[in-house]
């Protein structure tokens, strides 16, 4: 690799580094930082391409790699030594060589795989330089496999000979040609899976260096990587959803996803493990802040009467619809929370035809799906006005029924549950919002906008709502959904406004970035949404994502440790806890470089990223396809009390409630309860633990004011 001049590591500016073409090190490839080091991209170049893998991610299969070997090497000496007696046999000669060769050539590979593990280990993640004897040994590695790949052909070719030996030898040889030939096959899986295909566009660009490039020519390759990028993920995402049609939408979608991969992913030199890595420094990072805060101050009001019973009202509602929200999920989610009894409770109507009371019923494939819902929401076969679970990209399964108890007609759409959902989640890109209201900002979430719509005219044009309140005039219209249902139950309530001014909604963990601020704050007299801790996907959206890559690329940057060590520990906090002060900034005289503006954070990033900051305190600036967009309504959070395990496996788990603002959701929580708090089951078992202790603590108001806060 080269080396910088040192005039230029140490006269670098942030100037130089988003300059584009007049800045030698503002592209792909140039991993900078303190003193005589060298300068390399992540990702490893190998035969004149960058793979999806560096050079320190080699120390666990190393290690791996390194056990198997060495226990095969003991058993095939093992093997010699007590039958060696026994080859003096019809081909024996041919046997013993083979033995002999192989714990030769086993011996060569093992001190290889040592020396690939020890160097491996060196330096940092952006540091490179102490590694930078790897590619000659993993070249060495790899041409070993041609004479092993011989002579496993050789061993298993001299057994299929029929070998006149004992028994016990012949068994032990068939052995380690099996295993020879299972350690090429994983060693080639492991080259596909690391195969990347822009690599072989990247690697000439990286190892050339920018500066050799005048500004046209530099554009020209950076959009042309760009669109190969988005090539390259549509073709992936198509093999992936190969078998979910091919119709518009669908191609619509392979389209926009393909697109918002290509972006928020091609424009960052980072191999998956640097990723992990990053993760896993920022959950020490986040949870070492949040130990290190002063106690917050006692708030000198407390929220008052009014407000409080406004929320004891609201969290009532929403334990009330919840219900609605999961029973959109059908017979999965239903199986999923009663393991035992599910299946003996709804396999009547799984197996039952379609009775007079399923007439009363639109939609398809109900039976096993309408069951459980019977089951969920404790109504009859006569309140549902409609049940659908056609499936499709853009198109949501949604059910309608009567609630008699609420005097409502509700409306509750399915969230995730299928690739089509999947596609429709990520196609980001905004859209204007088809609705009559007043405001004029009126950008949404464009695949969440086409599945409220698609709802939208089914509850209009087949004449299902007018239905509804021809049986139930004086109910109101009540909506909800959970996660991309709660999505899409927000922006179909704005849809219904105008006919049904008294319309409401209830988004459980429903997507951040739903629509703009603007519609965030018509929505807050109407809608209301319910998160639940540290849950990601209230949290999600394109910027967000991109603030979390920034974060990332400046955590890795900053951290003097080998990034085996950063996985271990990150692996042992995520089970078990710990002290989060692992140290991810540089010592001594090079932490001084380092506070300099993000040299090494920007090295890693290209400079066509469409939502980079170097500051980490200015706001990122907005792609026009994916400009800041917003949560429904106003926002109830759920915060668990104490600690009940790292995981949320204990039910004996304690919760506050509180009014919050959107800003509070700004930024994506990395910790092991993100994904696990989003489950409509943890929700629901929330949301009863709440509500029982809550009507538990009437009669204690002091208790009560604890747990209610306004933010």
């Amino acid at each position: 690799m080269r080396r910088a001049p040192p005039s230029l590591r140490l006269r670098l500016s942030a100037d130089d580094l988003v300059a584009g073409s007049g800045g030698p090190f503002s592209a792909r490839g140039v991993c900078l930082s303190a003193g005589d080091r060298t300068f390399a991209m992540p990702g490893m170049v190998l035969f004149g391409r960058r793979w999806a893998i560096a050079s320190d991610d080699l120390v666990f299969p190393g290690f791996f790699e390194l056990v198997v070997r060495v226990l095969w090497w003991i058993g095939i000496l093992t093997l010699y030594l007590m039958h060696r007696g026994k080859l003096d046999c019809a081909g024996g000669a041919l046997l013993s060589s083979y033995l002999i060769v192989l714990m030769i050539l086993l011996a060569v590979v093992i001190c290889i795989v040592s020396a690939i593990m020890c160097v491996s280990m060196r330096g940092t993640i952006c540091n490179p330089g102490p590694r930078k004897s790897m590619s000659k040994l993993l070249y060495i590695r790899l041409a070993l496999f041609f004479p092993e790949m011989v002579w496993a052909s050789l061993g298993a070719a001299w057994v299929a000979d029929g070998v006149q030996c004992d028994r016990t030898v012949v068994n032990g040889i068939i052995a380690t040609v099996v295993v020879s030939w299972i350690i090429i096959a994983a060693t080639v899986v492991s080259i596909i899976i690391v195969f990347d295909p822009l690599g072989g566009k990247m690697a000439p660009y990286s190892s050339a260096g920018p500066s050799h490039l005048d500004s046209h020519d530099s554009s020209q390759l950076l959009n042309g990587l760009k669109t190969a990028a988005t090539s390259v993920w549509e073709t992936r995402i198509k093999l992936l959803c190969c078998c979910i049609g091919k119709d518009d939408h669908t191609r619509v979608a392979f389209s926009s996803t393909a697109e918002l991969f290509s972006t928020y992913f091609s424009d960052t030199d980072l191999v998956p493990s640097d990723i992990a890595a990053g993760l896993a420094l920022l959950h020490q990072q986040q949870d070492n802040i949040r130990n290190n805060q002063e106690p917050a101050q006692v708030v000198s009001h407390a929220p008052g009467s009014s407000q409080e019973a406004d929320l004891d009202a609201e969290l009532e509602n929403c334990h009330h619809y919840m219900q609605f929200a999961a029973a959109a999920y059908g017979w999965p989610l239903y199986i999923y929370r009663n393991p035992l009894t599910g299946l003996c409770r709804i396999g009547g109507d799984c197996c039952r035809s379609r009775t007079t009371d399923y007439d009363l019923v639109g939609g398809d494939q109900l039976n096993c799906h309408f069951g459980s819902i019977l089951h969920t929401t404790g109504l009859q076969y006569r309140d549902f006005i409609h049940v659908s679970f056609h499936d499709k990209v853009y198109e949501l399964p949604f059910i309608v029924a009567l609630d008699h108890r609420k005097e409502s007609v509700v409306v509750a759409v399915r969230g995730t549950m299928s690739l089509q959902d999947v596609l429709t989640d990520l196609s980001a890109e905004s859209e204007v919002l088809d609705v009559e209201c007043e405001v004029q900002d009126r950008l949404a979430h464009k695949g969440i906008s086409q599945a409220a719509r698609y709802v939208y005219r089914r509850l209009i044009n087949d004449g299902i709502l007018s239905q509804a309140f021809s049986i139930a005039p004086e109910y109101r219209l009540v909506i909800v959904g959970h996660s991309l249902g709660g999505g899409a139950a927000a922006l179909l309530a704005t849809m219904l406004r105008a006919a049904y001014p008294q319309v409401r909604c209830y988004a459980f963990s429903p997507p951040r970035g739903l629509w703009s601020k603007a519609l965030h704050e018509y929505s807050q007299s109407f809608i209301v949404s319910l998160v639940l801790g540290k849950d990601v996907i209230p949290r999600l959206s394109v910027t967000n994502l991109e603030d979390l890559k920034r974060r990332i690329l400046r955590v890795v940057a900053h951290c003097n440790k080998p990034k085996y060590k950063i996985l271990l520990h990150g692996l042992w906090y995520e089970l078990f806890g710990g002290n989060p002060n692992f140290p991810t900034e540089l010592d001594g005289g090079d932490q001084e470089v380092l506070t300099q503006p993000l040299l090494g954070e920007q090295s890693l990033l290209t400079r066509w990223s469409p939502a980079y900051s170097f500051s980490s305190d200015s706001p990122l600036d907005s792609s026009p396809k994916y400009p800041p967009l917003y949560p429904p309504g106003r926002i109830i959070h759920l915060q668990e009390e104490g600690a009940s395990g790292r995981f949320g496996c204990c039910s004996a788990a304690q919760y506050s409630a509180k009014w919050s603002h959107e800003a509070e959701f700004s930024k994506i929580l990395i910790g092991p309860k993100m994904l696990t708090d989003h489950m409509p089951d943890i929700l629901m078992r929330a949301l009863d633990s709440l509500v029982s202790d809550r009507a538990a603590c009437v009669s204690c108001p002091a208790q009560g004011v604890s747990g209610v806060d306004v933010a």
